[in-house]
């Protein structure tokens, strides 16, 4: 069993910032990328930021110079770091890990998390 548990959301104001964590757990052998995507009300899920193992990004335009991403490969651990908040980073963001368990790829999911940028 793995389970990606995300943590973080919330409400903040425009020019804000916020703190995204997810961790995974369970029966891994290994963990490749580790990301963020978000999804906004009736749009399709987009990339935020991912990183490897071996600490390549890929960023999203939009938000190039104002998130970033690390990883901390001990815990298993991936964080975005929101900073000058817009409202249209609202969404729900969404953990994701390429990972090996028991033997086999796959890509897990966690269960998301909501960021809401308001005034």
């Amino acid at each position: 069993q793995v389970q990606l548990v995300e943590s973080g959301g919330g409400l903040v104001q425009p020019g804000g910032s916020l703190r995204l964590s997810c961790a995974a757990s369970g029966s891994i052998s290994s963990i490749s990328d580790m990301g963020w995507y978000r999804q906004a009300p009736g749009e399709q899920r987009e990339l935020v930021a991912t990183k490897s193992t071996s600490g390549i990004t890929n960023v999203a335009d939009s938000v190039k110079g104002r998130f970033d991403i690390s990883r901390d490969n001990t815990k298993n651990l991936v964080t975005l770091q929101m900073n000058s908040l817009k409202p249209e980073d609202t969404a729900v963001y969404y953990c994701k890990a390429r990972l090996l368990s028991r033997g086999r790829w796959y890509g897990y999911w966690g269960q998301g998390t909501q960021v809401t940028v308001s005034a």
